[in-house]
């Protein structure tokens, strides 16, 4: 009987002791789970939060606390003029000895690490501004070098109309400006003499032979001869009234004009249709330019160009009034040309002139160019995410012109972007967290 009452109470210690070992137990995960981490005497680089065996020698983990958690000041202290002093209490710059001012510390994890926060002292020193991101045109002219010439639609060739012997130059020098019906130069012709006899001999014959309508019909062929050789009505009524042959007949200029060319010279013998002046009108002159094949198809007939002409303020607005529609002659340029008004004659042929082709213009979204950062990975800039805080973003390009560039993506219209001082946000950046604002963006 004493034997079994020694048996119990031998269950009920072991009982006791295994519920005092699991309590234990608890408690120490507990114990571990909230302050306590477990490692290897001979390798300390094992750390486990649970009890248990070094995977490497075997040993049993021994427990040793967690080493406090302390929270980090949200704000740090940085100098204005040297942004890579950066104190976890206020102070002065060891550098200068300005008192630092105080700025927001970055959150770490996501979008927030390539994130600046800047004081407003620094947003003033620095001329930071931002604006939305606008909608407007942009694109890139095209600048072509030409040179006034003569209009040739108001250029006349003055040939000789019969042939003979030029007996005097009225005109002799390039550059004179004629008038309709001056005298021009005189002729000496046998032909036109005998035209002149055959005008007279009709002449005659009517008068002897009033009522026949023959002798009629060949008067006015042999009049009609004389208009058509160059003489004028006055000329042919002066033959009729005086009944003297010219020996030498005096030309007229059939039109007004400056005399550009003169290919004739006093004694000189002349075929009929032979070139003796060319007179030109200088009150509308041509533009040309030439044109490689790529630049030929953005223009058409009538589209819109500026002509710049130096000693002319103003650009001249026009429109293309033709494209050569083969290369000029041992060359691979297209000619275009255009018409430009010269009323007053203050515009010279030969004169060199800019053409300026705008280019096809449609609205996008566009910033200004010194907004954009651009580097050997592409081209950044600076957003505004919130009260003083910036994140840098890769944006694609578009057509720029001189104070503008689209975007092709990377924003929308609802981003606000820096403008101004982004070059030196990207500065504070690289010098407080020492990286590449766009380091690890591939994309």
């Amino acid at each position: 009987m004493k034997q079994l009452q020694n048996l119990i109470l031998l269950v009920v210690a072991v009982l006791f002791l295994i519920s005092c070992t699991e309590q234990h137990a608890h408690q120490e995960g507990e114990t571990a789970a909230e302050g306590t981490s477990f490692t290897c005497p001979m390798h300390p680089q094992i750390v486990q939060d649970t009890p248990g065996s070094c995977p490497i020698c075997g040993m049993d983990l021994v427990a040793v606390p967690k080493p406090p958690v302390q929270k980090e000041p949200a704000t740090s202290y940085t100098c204005p003029m040297h942004p890579q002093i950066v104190e976890e209490k206020p102070g002065s710059c060891p550098i200068c000895g300005m008192d630092l001012v105080p700025v927001q510390k970055q959150t770490a994890g996501g979008a927030e690490e390539n994130s600046i926060m800047l004081s407003d002292n620094q947003i003033k020193l620095g001329n930071i501004t931002t604006r939305a991101v606008q909608t407007g045109q942009v694109g890139s002219n095209t600048v072509l070098t030409g040179r006034l010439v003569v209009d040739q639609t108001q250029a006349d060739l003055i040939s000789s109309r019969a042939a003979g012997r030029i007996e005097r130059l009225y005109v002799k020098e390039t550059g004179q400006p004629i008038r309709r019906g001056q005298p021009l130069y005189d002729l000496y012709s046998e032909n036109l003499l005998t035209l002149e006899q055959e005008y007279l001999l009709a002449i005659d014959q009517v008068k002897a032979f009033p009522g026949e309508k023959q002798f009629a019909s060949i008067l006015d062929a042999a009049e009609r001869k004389l208009l058509l050789t160059g003489l004028t009505k006055a000329q042919i009524n002066r033959l009729r009234r005086t009944r003297r042959f010219d020996t030498r007949i005096t030309f007229v200029a059939p039109a007004s004009g400056t005399i550009t060319e003169i290919a004739a010279s006093e004694g000189m013998y002349v075929a009929e249709g032979s070139p003796l002046y060319r007179v030109s009108r200088f009150s509308a002159l041509w533009v040309e330019a030439e044109l490689y094949a790529q630049e030929a198809r953005q223009l058409k007939v009538g589209s819109a160009v500026e002509v710049k002409v130096p000693g002319v303020e103003a650009p001249i607005k026009t429109r293309i009034s033709f494209v050569n529609p083969e290369y000029r002659q041992n060359s691979q340029v297209v000619v275009a040309r255009a018409q430009i008004p010269n009323p007053q004659g203050n515009l010279i042929a030969g004169t060199q002139a800019t053409i300026t082709l705008p280019a096809a213009q449609s609205q996008q979204l566009t910033l200004p160019l010194e907004a954009v950062i651009r580097d050997a990975k592409g081209a950044h800039v600076w957003v505004k995410t919130g009260e003083n805080t910036f994140n840098p973003r890769k944006v694609t390009l578009g057509e720029e012109s001189a104070q503008h560039v689209a975007i092709a993506s990377g924003l929308t219209a609802k981003d606000t972007v820096v403008v101004t001082g982004a070059y030196l946000l990207n500065s504070e950046f690289v010098l407080k967290k020492g990286a590449d604002p766009m380091a690890g963006h591939s994309h």
